[in-house]
């Protein structure tokens, strides 16, 4: 297991101080990913495997607070979003972040049980967007 963390930033400016987040990807493309999501505060965790990663996070709930799928390295959107839907009620806590080239428009849904979707190749700027959609209970608890 690799653990990430980038020190560019305050912590008072990050919104995932601390949280913990599984990255499932297998490309090169993933240390990338990684490093924006460890400037955005949170400490990441990386598996190869999708069902993997869907097992760890299954296994241990309360201890991720997102999980990322790069849906380009394992096996496509529809695959991952099947993946994700497996999770069934732990979908409701533990948000999700889908990255593809297939996404045509970002998606941000209002229901915290779908997945955040962003368009491939990911942009600092819409990771940061994503990321605080997903994190958003954490921002604002009163909401949820």
């Amino acid at each position: 297991m690799q653990l990430v963390r980038s020190f560019e930033q305050s912590n008072a400016s990050q919104v995932g101080f601390g949280i913990r987040v599984l990255l499932v990807t297998r490309s090169g493309l993933g240390s990338q990913i990684r490093h924006k999501l460890a400037g955005l505060g949170s400490l990441v965790e990386m598996t190869d495997e999708l069902f993997t990663g869907l097992e760890a996070v299954i296994e241990d709930p309360a201890g991720y607070g997102l999980l990322v799928i790069d849906c380009d390295e394992v096996g496509g959107r529809d695959a991952a979003c099947k993946a994700y839907a497996m999770l069934g009620e732990l979908s409701q806590r533990i948000p999700a972040i889908l990255i593809s080239s297939d996404c045509k428009d970002q998606q941000f849904p209002p229901d915290r049980s779908a997945p955040v979707e962003l368009r491939a190749p990911l942009s600092s700027v819409s990771m940061r967007v994503g990321f605080e959609h997903a994190l958003r209970h954490r921002l604002h608890p009163h909401l949820i």
